[in-house]
């Protein structure tokens, strides 16, 4: 005999995945900023319905990007892996950004937003001094110019995440153009450039990529 717990514990496990799914998709898209109720209307749930699974919008981003965060851990210590230290370096920004570029929510949380759960915080400790070793190693290798610091790569982050922002609707790969370019810049100066693969915006995307930056500072 079926008792009518079951087909309502079923019913909760459906919402609840329609919730995740639903957070996964908007925080990807918009950022950590959205709403639960911004949640339950893309989940076609009541706002109640969010609450009964999870309390608090950080409980709900800690298992969205578990995972996630996870597997920057594993690239960067795959990248430590990783017998040239240039091609390490150059490799775990490429891939972290390439993640950061389809996730909005990721960026935010890897790039250090205030409200970020205890989580991504405990992740973003785990790795700093991977990140350190990877730069450290390719300075003792004489790949990395020696005035460069570790903190160096992660104002990088931050400038090429505003322009993966900005340029999201006007040309999607252009942050790669500048990667080389901020990379090439802590490269000695003995060390021939790199060309540019990916090739400047036009003025008319400049317009574009410049309304698109004030939007996201709005």
């Amino acid at each position: 005999m079926v008792t009518t717990s079951q087909p309502q514990r079923r019913d909760a496990q459906r919402n609840r995945q329609r919730i995740l799914e639903a957070a996964k998709e908007l925080f990807a898209e918009r950022g950590l900023g959205v709403t639960l109720h911004d949640i339950a209307d893309r989940a076609s749930v009541g706002i109640g319905t969010i609450y009964r699974h999870f309390p608090d919008k950080s409980m709900l981003i800690d298992i969205v990007f578990e995972a996630q965060l996870e597997h920057m851990v594993e690239l960067l210590e795959e990248a430590i892996a990783d017998p040239d230290p240039w091609h390490a370096v150059v490799w775990f920004h490429e891939r972290a950004l390439e993640e950061q570029a389809l996730d909005r929510g990721l960026k935010e949380l890897l790039l250090g937003i205030p409200e970020a759960p205890q989580r991504a915080v405990r992740i973003r400790e785990r790795l700093h001094p991977l990140a350190a070793q990877l730069i450290e190693r390719a300075k003792a290798a004489g790949e990395v110019r020696a005035d460069c610091e570790t903190q160096d790569f992660g104002v990088i982050q931050l400038m090429v995440g505003a322009v993966i922002d900005a340029a999201h609707d006007v040309s999607p790969d252009i942050w790669r153009r500048y990667l080389g370019i901020a990379l090439q810049g802590l490269r000695p100066a003995s060390v021939p450039l790199e060309p540019m693969v990916v090739p400047a915006v036009s003025p008319q995307q400049m317009e574009e990529l410049l309304v698109g930056a004030w939007k996201n500072r709005s």
